[in-house]
């Protein structure tokens, strides 16, 4: 019996060592696989046009990131102002520079952090800004359905992101190099 758990104990101190250089990269993949394209496409939506674009936001941006403000202003963005400009500014780039970051492995931490605030807003505004509280996409947890898209599908997003607030970017991430210089 003792050789069994001497076996078992060795077969899993090098999975526990492996896992330490793997899982890192493994919640970066994750990341890319999954959200890197859907968070890059929706940036592309909110870009305005032409090369000055990135400083000035599309009006669809103003419209998902400020719904019912946006309405209220008769959907002219003009009427909103230099705060409005500013969230929907930082949230657009955002959404193109954070994921960038985790995927290189650069600033993980931080990145991983400000997705998380990301992805907590983004939820807020969905459920608040757009009334998605229909119990099919808002969701509950602890119940036997796990596809809802807001609770149940973003904490997991929320999970992978906490994981490398917690561990970081792993070995190989420019987090690494930079570190080893």
């Amino acid at each position: 019996m003792t050789a069994l758990i001497s076996l078992h104990n060795a077969a899993f101190n090098l999975i526990e060592r492996a896992g330490n250089w793997l899982m890192p990269l493994f919640a970066r993949f994750t990341f890319a696989a999954v959200l890197l394209l859907y968070y890059w496409n929706s940036g592309m939506t909110k870009l305005g046009d032409g090369v000055f674009g990135l400083f000035t936001p599309s009006v669809g941006a103003y419209a998902q990131i400020f719904p019912k403000q946006f309405e209220a202003v008769g959907y002219d963005a003009s009427q909103l102002g230099f705060f409005h400009w500013l969230v929907v500014l930082a949230g657009t780039w955002a959404e193109f520079l954070l994921p960038l970051l985790i995927v290189i492995g650069l600033f993980t931490r931080l990145a991983s952090l400000g997705m998380i605030g990301f992805v907590v807003m983004q939820s807020l505004t969905d459920v608040y800004g757009h009334g998605q509280t229909d119990v099919k996409t808002l969701g509950a947890w602890f119940d036997r359905f796990p596809d809802s898209i807001i609770l149940d599908q973003r904490l997991f997003w929320v999970f992978v992101l906490s994981y490398l607030v917690i561990r970081g970017a792993g070995a190989i991430s420019v987090d690494a190099l930079l570190r080893r210089r």
